[in-house]
């Protein structure tokens, strides 16, 4: 693993927004930046990372065996009735249980991991609801990759297995016509990542229809209707399923009208509680890092503290050999978690963590992302990578 100077393309902008990436530098505000061939401020490509074959085949595997245990802990969970440990509202675990013991399908999944020090990929935590940066590790790396280096190859057929998946699950949901894809509009990123999605479920042969999250509505009984009164049977939300069971309709969801994709037994994953539950489960585990619900346990130890329901590094606390980091937000008051610290490799400066893509339970992808600081955010930078 090698970070290596790049010459940036020609018309990079241009290229990145012809796929439909157009929040490649955006502002806090949501606003497009003035970027030229050597300015970047998410998407670079003045660098990229080189991988061996065999180190990618070990993310593989790793990527490959914690989804396994993933799914050995939901089962966990739910057979042993744990929700109150995850601050899973109580109306909702019947609606969980029932989610997973009828097998609703998955679409995907990323696993934030490093290399450990131990040469082992670790996982620092699982993002298996609402996943973002789909297009940019699926095709804006690949058609970097064929510009710049064509003949090397990349851990990358996240395009073909989506269309795979979303043929399988029409497969499965007969009865669905319409497959709806819903995300909040105000949000450029989350736009431009739900229309890559539904152009990969057209091309599995689904109808499809996107929808604010604010323009759904419910007649009461569980069931909803899009801003067109249209009956919503099968929905595609980038939108956290923490935020809908407190939403003002959480009692419509737990009748059970709707399927969701991603389902609700997802909701146990992408928690930060599944960490200590994991490590419980399968101590000493080579890809898992120690966690535990208790503070006492790492004491005196370099350690990490997170927040059960935190998105993106918000208020995630490193006590580290170096210091104390902390990154703001508005989470916490659901409970904490503590984890090992297992520092993310450093490249000129740069703090490096690696995102493994699952889908439909095997891996897919990788993307890499790049911080100044130790703790990894919506805003570190995306970098391209090759196989050489």
């Amino acid at each position: 693993m090698d970070r290596i100077a790049q010459t940036p393309r020609e018309g990079w902008p241009e290229k990145l927004e012809s796929i439909g990436f157009h929040f490649h530098s955006l502002d806090e505000d949501d606003l497009p930046r003035v970027v030229d061939r050597n300015t970047f401020f998410y998407w670079r490509e003045d660098v990229a990372y080189r991988f061996t074959l065999d180190e990618i085949e070990r993310l593989y595997a790793a990527a490959l065996e914690l989804n396994r245990r993933c799914l050995d802990a939901v089962e966990h969970v739910i057979s042993r009735n744990l929700f109150d440990r995850l601050a899973i509202p109580p109306a909702f675990a019947d609606l969980i249980r029932t989610s997973w013991e009828r097998d609703d399908p998955t679409l995907f999944g990323r696993f934030d991991m490093t290399l450990g020090a131990d040469g082992q990929f670790k996982m620092y935590e699982y993002n298996a609801d609402t996943p973002t940066s789909i297009i940019e590790a699926s095709l804006a790396q690949w058609f970097w990759k064929e510009d710049v280096h064509p003949q090397a190859d990349q851990f990358n057929s996240l395009h073909e297995r989506l269309i795979e998946r979303w043929r399988w699950i029409r497969g499965h949901y007969r009865d669905a016509r319409l497959l709806h894809f819903a995300c909040m509009f105000s949000s450029q990123e989350d736009v431009c990542n739900v229309e890559y999605l539904m152009d990969t479920a057209v091309q599995a042969g689904w109808a499809v229809k996107l929808i604010d999250m604010a323009d759904i509505g419910s007649d009461g009984r569980g069931r909803f209707f899009d801003a067109e009164n249209a009956r919503m049977d099968l929905v595609f939300k980038l939108f956290p399923w923490e935020w809908m069971m407190r939403s003002e309709y959480a009692d419509q969801l737990t009748i059970d009208a709707c399927r969701w994709v991603e389902p609700p037994w997802k909701a146990v994953l992408s928690n930060k509680g599944i960490l200590p539950i994991l490590w419980a489960l399968f101590p000493g585990h080579p890809n898992l890092l120690e966690a535990s619900f208790d503070a006492e346990v790492f004491r005196g130890r370099a350690h990490a503290r997170k927040p059960l329901l935190s998105r993106e590094g918000a208020n995630v606390t490193l006590i580290t050999p170096e210091g104390r980091f902390d990154n703001p937000g508005m989470y916490g008051e659901e409970g904490y978690i503590y984890q090992a610290y297992a520092p993310a490799p450093r490249f000129d400066e740069r703090f490096v963590t690696l995102g493994a893509w699952i889908v439909d339970d095997s891996p897919a992808g990788l993307c890499v992302r790049e911080e100044s600081g130790p703790i990894a955010k919506n805003t570190s930078f995306f970098t391209p990578h090759y196989i050489e």
